[in-house]
């Protein structure tokens, strides 16, 4: 998942991670707790009166969401708001490190052929509307993700690409996915039109969820407030910018959460949350930039980077991300690989990591976050720091750094900006002309969608954590999320063949040759990889934040 951070990634996703997101700004402080754990809004005549919740309501910061309706969840701080809201057929559990049934009453059988995988449903299950939860309710949530004609297209369509008659429903060519079919109520009948030996795991994607009839009847009105079948249920509409509340859905069919709700805490920035944080009204936030190692002093560190508990608060667990750069392939010196080589090269990822996170994060040397696959044939010759051989390549391919000028392109209110200033620094001792242009993460989801950027950020947090979520969105042909149009038929080949490999190391083999092949071409340049820089308040017992930064509010527990 794109993570356009923070995080966001994931994360960022776009994963893809963990933190704040670029928001508008807010006109006042929504989301103030009072001494009692109760939660109101700041005041501010431009702000929603917020309602007052209980003692046991988790508040929980995020920054405008682009869109929290599944569909279209595309980035972490949306994907918080949908994971709460909404269950799939399966999903993945961090202790086995395998997907586990959720809607789902088991795992799917498969066909010999390995192309047809069938989902019986857990019984009894509703929306929050007190619809069914059926097989056809999942077969409309899966193919409103693809539909062309939806008002403002989805752009995570991309996960079913598997599927038969993808291709023909996304192109607006046939009025149904023919590799979906709801057999009767209970039984979900996924064809694909290839083996894919990871597909189950693309099942735990949060988005593939099932979507009631309202979602069709009134698709305005579900894009402000989402019907889901979760634990969770959304008490009003999206109040943007500001806040948005969640209750216990007391009809839930598994097991009911141990707090009331979550009170999703809008706010414009990670140093506007923490300061909430600070003063006791929001429980889980981002920890600004070099405030790490402070952090982990005063609220002490968690066991396993993932959990917080009372006196282990501080959140550093590895994540599944990556923060990177993408080069517009249409600049005429970026559309060089010897350039885009040069330019990874003169970038010091050790300092950035080292003075800007104190070192709770490592240096990318690769697209694949060692989290997911920590294997020598992943590593990018050119992540190494070596501005001398950046400057021989220039040289070499017969160009002036003076005659490169780029622009680094990012959202603002995610604590990019001393990233950039490193690089634009890193860049400019090789000869590189470098201007920082910031934009609100509309313009800048606009940008990227357009291709009027020049070395833009990104990060990409797992959807699920196989190889295949890292190298087929980003670097596929025709994949949605290749935003600079990357082309390398050879790659596509292989990425279509390793799909289909059932030996799980050779597949992950086959995988490790196609991440060095990309590498070679440079068609991005991978800066870190992420951690979790989080913190929770005391007040939480319990709360598991996953490494492919998803909040499980199902488990929290309050003190």
């Amino acid at each position: 998942m794109a993570d356009f951070e923070k995080k966001q990634p994931m994360l960022d996703r776009r994963h893809f991670v963990g933190g704040a997101l670029a928001t508008s700004a807010l006109a006042a402080l929504a989301g103030c707790t009072g001494g009692n754990g109760g939660t109101t809004a700041g005041s501010g005549s431009a702000a929603a009166e917020a309602p007052t919740v209980g003692e046991n309501y988790m508040s929980y910061y995020l920054s405008e969401p682009a869109f929290i309706d599944p569909y279209n969840g595309q980035e972490n701080q949306g994907m918080s708001v949908i994971a709460a809201c909404f269950n799939g057929l399966v999903t993945w559990d961090y202790d086995t490190n395998e997907p586990v049934a959720l809607a789902a009453a088991d795992l799917p059988t498969v066909s010999e052929d390995g192309l047809t995988y069938t989902f019986t449903l857990r019984e009894g299950m509703t929306f929050h509307n007190g619809d069914p939860v059926d097989a056809a309710s999942f077969k409309r949530g899966w193919e409103r993700m693809v539909d062309p004609s939806m008002a403002t297209p989805g752009e995570v369509g991309y996960h079913l690409a598997p599927v038969a008659g993808y291709a023909e429903y996304a192109a607006g060519e046939a009025d149904e996915m023919t590799g979906l079919v709801a057999v009767d109520d209970l039984t979900f009948q996924v064809t694909l039109s290839a083996p894919m030996a990871d597909f189950t795991a693309v099942c735990c994607h949060p988005a593939l969820v099932p979507v009631p009839q309202a979602a069709l009847d009134d698709p305005a009105s579900f894009l402000e407030q989402p019907i889901g079948n979760g634990p969770f249920k959304m008490d009003e509409p999206w109040q943007h910018n500001q806040y948005i509340l969640c209750s216990r859905f007391e009809d839930y069919f598994g097991e009911a959460p141990a707090i009331d709700g979550v009170y999703f805490s809008i706010q414009a920035d990670p140093d506007t949350a923490f300061r909430g944080f600070q003063a006791g009204e929001i429980d889980f936030t981002n920890i600004p930039v070099g405030q790490i190692n402070d952090c982990v002093e005063q609220y002490g560190q968690s066991e396993d980077g993932f959990t917080v508990t009372p006196g282990a608060q501080a959140l550093t667990g590895t994540e599944l991300s990556t923060y990177y750069l993408i080069p517009n392939l249409t600049d005429e010196n970026l559309s060089k690989k010897e350039v885009r080589q040069a330019l990874s090269l003169a970038i010091d990822r050790q300092a950035i990591v080292d003075t800007l996170f104190e070192g709770y994060r490592e240096p990318a040397n690769s697209i694949m976050p060692l989290s997911i696959d920590d294997n020598e044939e992943n590593i990018w010759e050119y992540c190494a720091y070596d501005p001398e051989r950046a400057k021989q390549i220039l040289a070499d391919a017969g160009v002036d750094p003076a005659s490169i000028s780029v622009t680094l392109d990012y959202n603002s209110g995610g604590d990019h900006e001393d990233i950039m200033s490193a690089i634009q620094a890193n860049l400019a001792d090789i000869g590189v002309t470098v201007t920082q242009n910031t934009l609100e993460w509309a313009a800048y989801l606009d940008s990227l969608s357009d291709g009027s950027y020049g070395l833009a950020r990104l990060g990409w947090t797992a959807d699920y954590p196989i190889q295949d979520n890292f190298l087929y969105p980003n670097f596929f042909s025709t994949a949605d999320n290749n935003y600079n149009g990357y082309n390398n038929p050879d790659v596509d080949a292989a990425i279509l063949a390793a799909r289909q490999i059932q030996d799980e190391e050779e597949r992950r083999a086959a995988y490790r040759t196609i991440c060095h092949q990309i590498g070679e071409d440079m068609p991005v340049i991978p800066i870190m990889f992420y951690a979790h820089n989080y913190v929770g308040s005391e007040r939480l017992a319990h709360f598991f934040y996953d490494a492919a930064t998803i909040p499980h509010f199902d488990t929290a527990q309050l003190a």
